[in-house]
């Protein structure tokens, strides 16, 4: 990142964080300014005024006068600094957290999905949330570092200039130091860092995988420790190479910083006044005070200056993420207001459309339409683009070309909360939260949108009342261990028909299930659809199926391949057209009679096909 970018996103920063919390900024700014102030003014002229009063006889009331003063006003100056670390910014810290995570959560839940699916995105929000808040006050701390340390570094200049000219040319060594020597062993440390962030990562992937409870089976019935060992083995080799790469040129520079930075100037200057003092008599030992202790207070100002100028560049990176983050105008808002859709479904199509993703081709020319108050199938092989069909719909995504019409609009024209409350989904890639079944079940409707009865009644349905009502708190239970240890952990299939509760609870005129029992035995698969077809008898229904055996009851069946349709009919048609569905038909039917005894009764039909 060049230095005019850095600059302008550290000023973004600082307006971002007066915006949400003036106090800080200004209560920032004073301290930095409080901090170099009294480096200079004890340096630079208590020292001198004091041993300037010795040598010149003033009393000694007059010096104790002005020492008591000096330390009442350090006092202040501590007691402001306490107030400052102990309350004010501790509630500034909270109100910008506060605010600042409303913004990142406003903004990720208004982004469209391809956001999350997309890894540099993805990436730049990851970072733009790692400790924003801290990171976003530090920037903070960073700008006035910056400004008021130049100040004071000019000050530092001018303040040695007038006590001995010839001192200032010290001066040169801590910045040669700072600005020359630590910038190139930063440089190594950037490298060596990155060089070595393909071994830390594997070696942090072991030493997580090794406590981690979902692997603990497989290391125990395998020898795949042995591998993982070497793993970890040759990382930690890659670690000491690179770490003897970079080794001799690091501590050759650093024995520079650490030379020019205090030792040339320390001993230099030291020597240079003492010279002064006491050889050729042409300074005092005010002077001598005032320039050894400026000495001091200068290099680390210097140094101070040159590592907030240093971190400014390194937050001008991390604000850059945040800005592109909070700036990004989204393709689909969740808040995108059009016109309301009402309720009623006559009809659903797909008119010409193609939808391609990282240029990759998924649906292609697609004409697909679906009648209000009708059963409809997606079927096909993995990859035909079944799922991707249900997330056009839903508008995750929008067309490449074409258009989705509901009630012959197109979709892109209505409320998108609207719309999508059109829609009760049951999704195979199903996500389970440490809420109470309930919760997981209603997903945030109030009790008046579904009531206690209604979730069971769901529950029911999806085939899972008797395991919920078996836990300790039934319906109440919850889920996962992460915050409970009584929690429940279902079984893959339970967690599936807790997710199809969900569609069956939600009171939309069109229902989509997802391979809803991709995880489920024939049997209960039977019973599933079977409820499935009855509860959804007055709603628009879709769902997609691998097992053709669940679709044969729809109004229309839709065969994809590749992403557009290659036979559509009823099931009765399609088995006489003796096309690609009937071939993957009878093929799965043999499989099931071949596997299972138990499913001959369910599965007689699919036989005499």
């Amino acid at each position: 990142m060049n230095k005019k970018n850095a600059f302008k996103n550290n000023i973004y920063a600082l307006k971002l964080v007066w915006k949400m919390s003036k106090p800080l900024v200004v209560i920032n700014g004073v301290a930095s300014f409080l901090d170099y102030f009294e480096w200079l003014f004890f340096s630079a002229f208590f020292l001198r005024f004091v041993i300037d009063g010795l040598e010149k006889g003033k009393s000694f009331r007059e010096l104790l006068t002005f020492i008591v003063i000096t330390v009442s006003v350090e006092a202040l100056f501590w007691l402001f600094h306490s107030i400052k670390n102990r309350k004010v910014i501790p509630i500034c810290k909270t109100k910008i957290n506060k605010e600042l995570f409303k913004k990142l959560f406003k903004k990720a839940s208004n982004v469209e999905l391809e956001c999350f699916e997309n890894s540099e995105f993805y990436d730049k929000y990851t970072l733009a949330m790692e400790k924003s808040d801290e990171r976003l006050t530090r920037t903070v701390e960073v700008i006035w570092g910056v400004f008021f340390g130049a100040i004071a570094s000019v000050c530092a200049f001018i303040f040695m200039y007038q006590v001995d000219k010839y001192s200032v040319l010290f001066i040169l060594f801590p910045i040669i130091g700072n600005f020359g020597f630590n910038r190139l062993q930063s440089k190594i440390d950037y490298n060596r860092n990155k060089d070595m962030a393909p071994y830390n990562r594997k070696i942090s992937y072991i030493n997580r995988v090794m406590y981690l409870t979902q692997y603990a089976k497989e290391m125990r019935l395998s020898d795949v420790f042995s591998l993982m060992r070497e793993q970890y083995r040759g990382a930690i080799r890659g670690v000491s190479d690179v770490t003897r790469k970079y080794t001799k040129r690091a501590m050759v520079l650093h024995w520079f910083y650490v030379m020019f930075t205090f030792t040339f100037i320390f001993e230099g200057l030291l020597i240079y006044g003492a010279y002064r003092t006491l050889v050729s008599y042409t300074m005092s030992l005010a002077q001598l005070s005032v320039i050894t202790s400026l000495m001091v207070s200068t290099t680390w100002i210097l140094i101070g200056f040159t590592d907030s100028v240093t971190e400014l560049f390194k937050n001008g990176l991390f604000v850059d993420y945040l800005k592109t983050f909070l700036e990004y105008k989204e393709k689909i808002p969740e808040d995108y207001d059009g016109k309301d859709p009402g309720t009623k479904i006559d009809s659903i199509e797909f008119k010409n459309v193609s939808f391609a993703y990282k240029d990759k081709v998924v649906i292609k020319n697609l004409n697909m339409k679906f009648d209000g108050g009708k059963t409809y199938a997606l079927a096909g092989h993995n990859g035909a683009g079944k799922t991707t069909i249900i997330k056009l719909l839903l508008r995750f995504y929008d067309p490449t070309e074409g258009e989705i019409l509901l009630n012959g609009l197109n979709i892109k024209e209505y409320n998108l909360q609207k719309y999508r409350a059109l829609f009760a989904t049951a999704f195979q890639d199903h996500q389970m939260f440490s809420m109470s079944v309930k919760d997981n079940v209603l997903m945030g409707r109030t009790a008046d949108e579904a009531s206690s009865e209604e979730v069971l009644s769901a529950l029911k349905l999806a085939g899972v009342y008797d395991k919920i009502m078996s836990l300790p708190k039934k319906e109440n239970t919850i889920l996962t261990k992460e915050f409970d240890d009584e929690g429940a952990i279902l079984s893959g299939g339970e967690f599936q028909k807790v997710v199809v509760a969900r569609a069956f609870v939600q009171s939309s005129p069109v229902k989509l299930f997802d391979e809803p029992s991709s995880a489920l035995d024939p049997i209960a698969e039977y019973t599933l659809f079977d409820n499935i077809l009855k509860s959804c008898k007055d709603n628009t229904l879709v769902f997609i199926s691998h097992r053709l055996s669940s679709v044969q009851n729809a109004d229309k069946i839709f065969l994809l391949r590749h992403g557009t349709v290659k036979e559509e009919g009823t099931h009765k048609e399609l088995m006489a057209l003796d096309g690609l569905y009937a071939d993957m038909y009878r093929k799965q039917a043999e499989n099931y009679l071949a596997g299972s005894n138990s499913s001959e009764g369910i599965f007689k039909e699919v036989a005499k096909a």
